[in-house]
């Protein structure tokens, strides 16, 4: 039997054990080909606050329970997510579009998470503070309790795992709601591996579903805070919600980042770095390579490499071919990216490569002659386009890098000077010279500024620790302190 045998999970969510969603239920669809991978339960609000009240009071018991113990649950998990890599990995490609490497990919960092956060449990929980009067004084981190995490359809995997794991690890309880696209990759096999490694029943709940069920997640009284990771217009409703609500919302949203190239780069790398950038997973990645900055002496020979590596890339199933790029998630993602690309080419961009598409499988696209204003640069594309825009001093190049409500990431090629120049000007929540802006690693805080989001509130053991724990002051006498009451 393998892990994510479909026995288990055909029809139903997990609420610490396979069940019926009182919704119904929805087909798993492969986009490259249209066809049915399986179905699964959809969780109605009725089944998210049942999951809550189970999680608050499975909770209680595993904040309790000796960090060793805990850290071992996630030990395991980060080997299961090894040894299972092969299988998840084959899912992540058949139903999130992904090319093998990137799906891969995914794999390794999911255990990696797990790994790290096996890390968390054992780490310093608090300080000791000075007092100014005769006593102890003590700041300790404690669980926050119930934990919401509602994960998108790009990076499935991942983008689950690294909420889910240091959450777990800290003492806390999860509702993860994964994208109904990716909600085997997204969800159920996380619902397995930990399963597997002796996670107590109750402390992970796996709810598959639409507006509704993130709604719930968000609402539950028990949950006292949401790790969303998706677009910038439903971080902002979710982030209201929270607020009103008195709940704290960690934010990751979108980008659209800029990659400089500086007079004097390498053109052949430049090219290579600029087309993994925007083209990797279909530009389908909140990091993507958006906008292309470069250097009016390279700009004509930039626009020409691009456009001859965009124009070789193979577009195809990635479950039966050898190809760079898969399909779009879904129509409608395609009908958005297809939109946009048309209509920059109306306003007076130049199509040097792509622009077209067979079905889901959209070609990677080069525009040049691209004005800032144009919708294909000013807007987050979340597709394999590449606009090109020159520039002639490094002041104009950080203006044009500054020239964005969002601020997640941002890549800068060749001079290190100049780009240490351009990286303290540009506000940004991460910054990669002589790399492109694609990156990540389990151990880093990550997150971005503006409309990307609320800031690095996931990743590294700091931010982890801040983003699932709350601050509890504590303080100790001698004996009864004496007042004049």
């Amino acid at each position: 039997m393998t892990l994510l045998d479909p026995a288990r999970w055909t029809g139903k969510i997990f609420d610490g054990r396979w069940s019926a969603g009182s919704a119904g239920v929805f087909d798993v669809t492969e986009p490259a080909t249209g066809g049915t991978l399986g179905s699964l339960g959809r969780a109605s609000a009725e089944d998210v606050a049942k999951a809550a009240a189970t999680a608050a009071q499975a909770q209680r018991d595993w904040a309790a329970r000796p960090h060793p113990e805990r850290a071992a649950v996630l030990r395991r998990a980060g080997l299961l997510f090894e040894e299972h890599a092969d299988e998840i990995a084959g899912w992540i490609v058949r139903e999130a579009g992904s090319i093998r490497p990137k799906a891969e990919l995914e794999a390794q960092i999911a255990a990696g998470e797990c790994h790290e956060a096996a890390a968390l449990p054992s780490l310093p929980q608090g300080q000791v503070l000075a007092s100014g009067l005769p006593r102890w004084s003590l700041a300790r981190r404690r669980p926050a309790g119930v934990v919401g995490v509602i994960s998108p359809f790009n990076f499935p995997l991942i983008l689950s795992i690294r909420s889910v794991a240091p959450a777990l690890a800290l003492g806390n309880a999860v509702l993860l709601k994964p994208d109904p696209r990716t909600a085997v990759c997204g969800g159920v096999a996380l619902a397995r591996i930990f399963e597997e490694a002796g996670l107590p029943e109750g402390l992970l709940h796996v709810l598959p579903g639409d507006l509704e069920a993130g709604q719930a997640v968000v609402a539950a009284p028990e949950v006292r805070i949401v790790s969303f990771t998706g677009s910038t217009a439903a971080g902002r409703n979710i982030g209201e919600e929270c607020g009103r609500l008195l709940k704290r919302a960690h934010l990751e949203l979108g980008g659209n980042n800029a990659l400089i190239v500086l007079p004097g780069a390498d053109l052949a790398k430049a090219a290579s770095a600029g087309a993994w950038g925007a083209f990797l997973h279909q530009g389908q990645i909140c990091m993507t390579s958006g906008r292309h900055l470069v250097h009016e002496s390279l700009h004509e020979e930039y626009v020409a490499a691009l456009a001859d590596k965009a124009g070789h890339l193979p577009v195809g199933d990635p479950a039966t071919e050898q190809v760079a790029l898969g399909p779009i998630i879904d129509e409608r993602q395609l009908e958005r990216v297809h939109g946009l690309v048309t209509d920059t080419v109306a306003a007076g961009a130049r199509l040097a490569a792509g622009g077209t598409h067979e079905g889901l499988f959209y070609r990677p696209t080069v525009l040049a002659d691209v004005t800032p204003s144009m919708p294909a640069y000013a807007q987050e594309v979340f597709g394999p386009v590449a606009p090109v825009v020159p520039f002639s001093t490094v002041e104009e190049a950080i203006a044009l890098a500054r020239d964005s409500e969002y601020g997640l990431s941002l890549g800068i090629l060749g001079d290190v000077g100049a780009a240490m120049r351009i990286a303290d000007a540009v506000p940004t929540g991460l910054v990669h010279i002589n790399d492109q802006t694609v990156n990540d690693e389990p151990n880093i805080p990550f997150g971005g500024t503006g409309a990307s989001g609320t800031g690095s509130r996931i990743g590294g053991p700091e931010a982890n620790i801040e983003a699932f724990t709350e601050t509890q002051w504590v303080t100790m006498r001698p004996e009864i302190a004496p007042y004049p009451f």
